[in-house]
């Protein structure tokens, strides 16, 4: 039986306002707070929301039978509990039916798995906890920001206890296989890899409006063909897309939505059942092993990592930002470590694309920038103010060997210390323990002694004479009297 496995994506960064150079070292506020509620705001109005309403609809109407999965990144769920919580009562019940998936990733969509293993694990643990606290669920398929997926990147994936990765099912990676299987890690066998059909998923986030495209109208019936006309052994169609694809990237009276709500009709009709990640890696065994020595993603047609690190204006920034990923972590200003985060975003590196022609032109509609120097001068003096604040926390004339010393040593004091706690807490326990005993025999004591005091106190009767009733003192007084009145008698007498 054919699934459909749907994926969609919510990401919003925290959009920098516009910073001068001679604001460095007088303004460590970087954020473009108007810009980044407004465009929120309408996003989630013309798309989240009601895509979402479509997503509660389609499985209410099919009891269950639709189901897909959705991925937020932390800094979109930052902004949406504070702009916009409607969309967060929405995403809330999509959870509760327990057909909507979500998935893990960074938690601030960065490029942290290209650089610091150490940083890639942090945020994947913040957006799992974040995910855990608003849905109450446990993500057990990983997607990585852009959909960047190496050899390398695998094994870190699997040990961080996931149990499947979707990417993207790149032509130079797959050449002649099919993404419409369930595939695993060359580096990490035991990672199943979900790998999104490029063309499917593009014939509806990109095409779907196009008036000049041969397809062109494209109706839930035809899709759905195209998906049950395939060979018979094909196992799951990955579409993996932006959510704001239904209602941003094509507006309302195009049709989407209503292309998107007749898709379970369709696909009940023509046997093409719905799967989560999830499922699907549980329900299909892989086919083989991929093996990716570069890292792709699902950006650009080279599907690499070229639309964020392609230009040396990319690359310095990059470089300049994880240079001081080590001493940001030893600090504990909660402020410099959320601006670290959010300056992580790989929006801020997407702005600075220098490439032409198709790409060029996508990169431009979605950067607040004039040009990609503007960006770079914009961020880097962000950046710049940045490293005055850590370099106020860790000057740099301690070096990275002598710092790396420091934090082995900090880090050796800390288990130190934590196992010491544990000592002194175990002794505390025990003398707790110990005073509750003595306690109570002091009490035991107390009482037994106060039970003799009460007994010793209390008059003791004598053995032997018992109390005489006063009626027989009485009788024997009067007995007395008598005898004494008849020998005065007698004597008269004589």
């Amino acid at each position: 039986m054919k699934a459909i496995c749907f994926y969609f994506q919510i990401h919003q960064p925290f959009r920098l306002k516009r910073y001068r150079f001679f604001d460095i070292g007088n303004d460590h506020y970087y954020y473009d707070d108007f810009a980044n509620d407004d465009i929120l705001d309408r996003i989630a109005h013309n798309s989240y929301i009601p895509a979402c309403e479509s997503l509660l609809r389609m499985i209410e109407e099919t009891k269950g039978a639709f189901r897909c999965a959705l991925s937020v990144t932390g800094v979109a769920l930052e902004q949406i509990e504070q702009h916009v919580p409607e969309l967060l009562e929405l995403l809330k019940k999509l959870a509760d039916t327990g057909k909507v998936e979500f998935l893990a990733e960074t938690y601030d969509h960065s490029l942290a798995s290209l650089a610091d293993p150490e940083e890639f694990r942090i945020q994947v643990q913040l957006h799992t906890d974040k995910i855990k606290e608003l849905f109450g669920q446990t993500p057990k398929v990983f997607r990585n920001s852009e959909l960047i997926y190496s050899d390398d990147i695998a094994p870190q994936i699997l040990a961080m206890g996931f149990k499947g990765c979707i990417t993207e099912g790149a032509k130079h990676i797959l050449g002649w296989k099919s993404p419409d299987y369930v595939y695993c890690a060359s580096t990490a066998p035991k990672l199943k890899l979900l790998l999104k059909n490029d063309k499917l998923s593009d014939d509806i986030s990109d095409r779907f409006s196009n008036t000049a495209w041969s397809e062109y109208p494209l109706t839930a019936d035809k899709y759905i063909g195209w998906i049950a006309d395939t060979p018979e052994e094909e196992q799951v169609f990955n579409l993996f897309m932006n959510l704001e694809t239904f209602g941003e990237f094509h507006r309302r009276d195009s049709g989407i939505f209503q292309f998107l709500e007749a898709l379970p009709r369709f696909a009940a009709e023509r046997g093409v059942s719905f799967m989560t990640p999830t499922e699907a890696v549980k329900t299909f065994k892989p086919v083989a092993e991929i093996s990716v020595p570069f890292p792709m993603s699902w950006a650009d047609e080279a599907r690499d990592t070229s639309a964020w690190l392609g230009n040396q204006l990319q690359q310095e920034a990059f470089n300049k930002l994880y240079s001081v990923a080590e001493r940001v972590r030893l600090c504990d200003n909660r402020q410099l470590k959320q601006d670290w985060g959010r300056l992580q975003a790989s929006d801020h590196l997407f702005y600075m694309s220098t490439k032409h022609f198709a790409d060029g032109s996508s990169h431009a509609a979605f950067s607040p920038y004039e040009t990609p120097f503007a960006a770079f001068t914009n961020y880097m003096n962000v950046l710049s103010d940045f490293l005055v604040r850590v370099q106020e926390q860790y000057p740099t004339s301690i070096d990275d060997e002598e710092l790396n010393s420091l934090l082995t040593t900090i880090r050796n004091q800390a288990t130190e210390i934590e196992t010491l706690n544990k000592e002194v807490a175990t002794y505390r326990l025990n003398e707790e323990h110990l005073n509750e005993e003595h306690k109570l025999r002091e009490e035991a004591a107390a009482k037994t002694k106060a039970a003799k005091t009460a007994r010793e106190a209390k008059p003791k009767a004598k053995v032997g004479t018992p109390a005489k009733p006063k009626v027989k003192k009485a009788v024997k007084a009067e007995r007395t009297a008598k005898t004494k009145k008849a020998e005065t008698a007698a004597k008269a007498e004589k």
